[in-house]
């Protein structure tokens, strides 16, 4: 099947629409650019708190494991001290 052959269109527009058409899509290759840098900046951010998120978490387990120990070491004292005391 042989397709007809088609003329090129020609510009209906003026040179002033072409211009303006050339000026918006420059703009909003700026608008997307920005969102990107944004976003960029947005994930940054949020990893930086992920990642002190994680070093606090770390931190209150070693916490929680000192707080274990001196409990147990200070509970095996008291257990000495009474059983002396009495």
């Amino acid at each position: 099947m042989k397709t007809p052959n088609k003329e090129p269109k020609i510009s209906s527009m003026t040179h002033e629409e072409e211009e303006e058409m050339l000026h918006d899509i420059s703009k909003l290759q700026e608008q997307v650019q920005h969102m990107s840098r944004s976003q960029k900046l947005t994930e940054a951010k949020i990893n930086g708190v992920e990642a002190k998120m994680n070093g606090m978490e770390a931190k209150m387990d070693n916490l929680k494991i000192d707080l274990n120990t001196n409990l147990k070491t200070s509970m095996a004292d008291l257990k000495t001290d009474l059983t002396n005391f009495l």
